[in-house]
């Protein structure tokens, strides 16, 4: 599958496999793929920033971004990496909530942590499991679609189980299965209304909870409370306008649900300590 690309397409549904280098990043990076789920393999020495988090491959690494993320893979090797991108009609809307979804852990988790790093035998797994998925591309039988889902939520099932023994079972972070729910609904939540709802009045309500009761339950874990995790999320997008698009500053302050600029530019300079004009002359290219 060196530097190929194969595509399963059938009423709306699509799922597509590209394999790449150092010499064929620019068959990743782009606007081609950001509406689409995407899942990397990922093998050691690669550097790419996913928004504006920077990520370097110590080890071979699994790599979740949700549709509208803005990946660029900065530097690569010789050593092949493949991308599996799909859109939500393939894998998503018959699932809704569940943990192993579109709103699962992997793709949306209050700890902004997208990356699942791979010992011995899981590489192998996962390994087989790409090029499972790659065999049926090219094969594409009428079995086909159902085999690449069942290959695609293996995947997801087992980033998922490692992705919890390595960011829920420390002494910071040890969550019981019904708080980790907890959470993830709050991350889902906020970023399906965080447009229209920015207090954690809001999203309690939406929770059937008292606002205190959900502050507590971040204070008690020693987290970020819930609305500096509101506004980081507002902000995240605002920076992705910022850069991304041709909107005024005043235009994004009012899709983003705020209509006094001002209030809105004070937000983003107190989360990112600069003004979003001084933001977007720095960094756009």
């Amino acid at each position: 599958m060196n530097n190929s690309s194969s595509l399963f397409e059938s009423n709306h549904k699509k799922l597509g496999l590209i394999s790449f280098d150092s010499g064929t990043l620019d068959l990743v990076n782009g606007e081609a793929f950001r509406h689409y789920i995407k899942v990397l393999l990922l093998p050691a020495g690669y550097t790419l920033t996913v928004d504006f988090s920077v990520y370097e491959t110590k080890n071979p690494t699994l790599l979740f971004i949700n549709t509208n993320q803005y990946l660029d893979i900065q530097s690569a090797n010789e050593h092949t990496a493949f991308l599996i991108h799909y859109n939500r009609d393939f894998y998503c809307i018959q699932i809704h909530d569940e943990e192993v979804a579109c709103d699962g852990l992997l793709f949306n988790n209050i700890f902004e942590i997208p990356t699942v790093d791979l010992q011995d035998d899981e590489i192998r797994v996962i390994s087989q499991l790409f090029a499972q998925i790659g065999d049926e591309l090219h094969v594409q039988d009428r079995s086909s679609e159902e085999m690449i889902r069942t290959y695609l939520k293996q995947i997801i099932i087992r980033a998922t189980r490692q992705w919890k023994k390595q960011n829920l079972k420390n002494e910071k972070l040890d969550l019981v299965s019904t708080d980790q729910d907890f959470f993830r609904n709050f991350s889902r939540l906020v970023n399906i209304h965080y447009r229209e709802k920015h207090s954690v009045a809001d999203y309690a309500d939406l929770m059937n909870l008292a606002p205190k009761t959900l502050s507590n339950k971040f204070h008690k874990l020693n987290l970020e409370n819930p609305n500096e995790m509101i506004k980081n999320r507002i902000v995240l997008e605002a920076k992705r306008l910022l850069l991304y698009s041709d909107l005024t500053i005043k235009e994004i302050a009012y899709q983003l649900g705020y209509e006094d600029p001002a209030y809105f530019n004070r937000i983003f300079a107190q989360k990112s300590e600069k003004t979003p004009a001084a933001f977007r002359k720095e960094n756009k290219n």
